[in-house]
């Protein structure tokens, strides 16, 4: 067991955390040949397209060194603040890390917050300035940096390059020399930490661990703390490149269980494997509950295929167990889920994953979050969709969750960065040069204004160099109305959303115009109109397409002319009575991009 170490790689986005973990697999001989690609374990095409790491991902590595072998089990994290919770896991099943940071654009905001992760658990931290071999790195900087933030030496900083391979040795020794051997007991009865799982449609499902005490041998009678469910180990192994089957494990190590387990809720992330015979006194304490941001509806187009994303989702929360659902229903969309995300990125690749694995084609209503309501009895209730909203007359107050937001940039964008923030009722909490030219500043605003357009406003205002970060403070009272959209006279209840009495007005005008863009002209006039309670606010007109019926009348008594135009008139009416208007899926999507 002296000779295992597990660490995992924590970073902000694209400051080379896959390079780098490609080039330590090279450097090991893990991967070699056909198999060595750009960002090895990236494996989903998404990741590859977008450029972003969306799941942690372990392999194992040996390493020789001084006469000694090495077994180095590597996590790879994601660097998006949507992804925090697959980083949380990862920090879990580790007893170091290594924390990156780019030499072109120094510490981010997501370098501090998984840090702040990573100490929490008491984890040996090995800090790399990574890129130094680009024009315009600054290692001594922002080695300067990583100084005031961690209180290291400056020696122990690793200079390295993911590109041309430079500080690799180095980064394995200092893998094996700082970072400390599991503590755990191989005598002692099996526990064992899931910590991620896939779905295989040939073996089942297959759960990755972490075993903290004792030992697992294949064809073992184990039982899974949580769920109370019992089964045979029919295989367990390590996690090279591919799936690499052993006959036993024992404590300190990473691998893999395959039991046929066919039913997703049968495996929970965090939960213990343990021996049926001889159990462990108590579970491992797991991951904190995942808490979602983001709430949206996601419906099949076809209603029948209700039955088939439910399973997708099941399968994809296995993959991914910050995704939660629950089923609902909307008079314009019929049976769908009410799905919870922690971010809009996050929604964005469940939705992207749900097509692409599942071939599942789905309407996503507009995100919104969670608000506490206070009735008149003083009774609180959770409303999660402003359909759910009580009667108005019934409410006492509505109260909207804050998140702390902390925002690093260069002096020059302060400006534009407290303007966008004020503007979207945030308050200055505090402001404070971390060194040279760099500024932090820290803002409590609103979660439901920045679901929608933040982050990408904020990009580019500050020319792609601010980065942000932010994560759940409390619940304050706010003046919020629900905003209904009608067609018609009829409330489009996949629309309707709740927000501030002061942007209440402009947002309703502005979905009416964008509303009249994008809904296809019918044979009839549609009425757009955006309604607080009995009060219409805002209202656009679609034109219907004519037809000129006059067309064949040449000459004669201008009432010849209007008895055509009247019975064109009387058959409107009667088409408006029982014509139904088509709400495109652009239209749902529109709200989020209304400038």
């Amino acid at each position: 067991m002296k000779n295992i170490r597990n660490f995992c790689i924590i970073a902000h986005i694209d400051h080379g955390k896959s390079t780098l973990a490609d080039r330590l697999l090279e450097y090991t001989n893990t991967v070699s040949g056909k198999d060595l690609q750009d960002q090895v374990l990236d494996d989903m095409d998404l990741e590859r397209e977008r450029g972003i790491t969306i799941k942690s991902h372990a392999i194992q590595m040996t390493y020789q060194h001084d006469g000694e072998t090495f077994i180095l089990n590597l996590i790879d994290t994601p660097g998006h603040v949507d992804f925090s919770y697959e980083v949380s896991r990862s920090i879990a099943a580790c007893e170091g890390a290594l924390l990156i940071v780019d030499a072109s654009q120094g510490i981010q905001a997501q370098t501090i917050s998984n840090l702040y992760m990573a100490i929490d658990n008491d984890l040996e931290i090995i800090p790399v300035v990574n890129k130094v071999d680009l024009d315009s790195a600054k290692p001594e900087e922002v080695e300067d940096q990583i100084v005031d933030l961690l209180g290291c030496k400056h020696e122990d900083i690793i200079r390295a390059s993911g590109k041309t391979g430079v500080g690799v040795p180095e980064i394995l020794e200092a893998i094996v020399n700082r970072i400390p051997a599991p503590s755990g007991n191989p005598e002692k009865p099996l526990q064992a930490l899931i910590f991620d799982s896939v779905f295989n449609p040939f073996r089942g499902i297959i759960a990755y661990f972490k075993i903290v005490n004792g030992s697992i041998r294949k064809g073992d009678f184990v039982k899974f703390v949580n769920t109370e469910k019992q089964y045979y180990a029919e295989e367990i192994g390590v996690l090279k490149l591919n799936l690499s089957p052993r006959d036993e494990l024992s404590a300190g190590n990473v691998g893999y269980i395959i039991s046929g387990i066919k039913t997703s809720k049968e495996v929970k992330v965090g939960d213990t494997i343990t021996h049926v015979s001889n159990p462990c006194e108590s579970a491992i304490e797991g991951f904190q509950e995942v808490k979602p941001m983001v709430f949206a509806g996601v419906y099949p187009i076809e209603t029948e295929d209700f039955e088939n994303l439910r399973s997708s989702l099941e399968k994809l929360q296995l993959n991914d167990a910050s995704l939660t659902f629950q089923p609902e229903s909307s008079a314009a969309l019929g049976f769908g889920f009410r799905c919870g995300f922690l971010g809009l990125l996050h929604m964005e690749i469940i939705q992207e994953r749900l097509a692409r694995e599942f071939n599942m084609d789905v309407i996503t209503t507009v995100p919104n979050v969670s608000y506490k309501v206070y009735d008149k009895k003083g009774n609180v209730a959770e409303v999660h969709n402003p359909s759910g909203l009580p009667d108005p007359t019934l409410i006492e107050h509505i109260e909207e969750p804050y998140i702390r937001a902390s925002i690093i940039s260069t002096a020059d964008f302060i400006g534009p960065i407290m303007t966008l923030c004020l503007g979207k009722r945030g308050e200055l909490v505090k402001q404070e040069f971390i060194s040279g030219n760099r500024v932090e500043l820290v803002f409590d605003i609103p979660l439901g204004e920045i679901v929608i357009d933040f982050y990408d406003k904020l990009k580019s205002i500050s020319k792609g160099y601010a980065s942000f970060d932010y994560h759940i403070h409390d619940f304050r009272e706010s003046k919020l109305v629900k905003l209904d959209i009608l067609l018609n006279g009829e409330s489009v209840d996949a629309l309707s959303t709740l927000t501030h009495v002061d942007n209440a007005v402009t947002f309703g005008r502005r979905m009416c115009e964008k509303l009249k863009d994008l809904i296809p002209r019918q044979q009839f006039d549609i009425a757009i109109q955006a309604a607080i309670g009995a009060k219409i606010i805002a209202r656009e007109t679609v034109k219907a397409v004519r037809k000129d019926v006059t067309a064949k009348c040449y000459g004669g008594d201008i009432s010849r002319k209007r008895k055509l135009l009247e019975k064109q008139k009387q058959g409107k009416k009667r088409m408006k009575q029982i014509g139904s208007v088509e709400v495109p899926q652009k239209a749902f999507l529109a709200v989020l991009k209304l400038d």
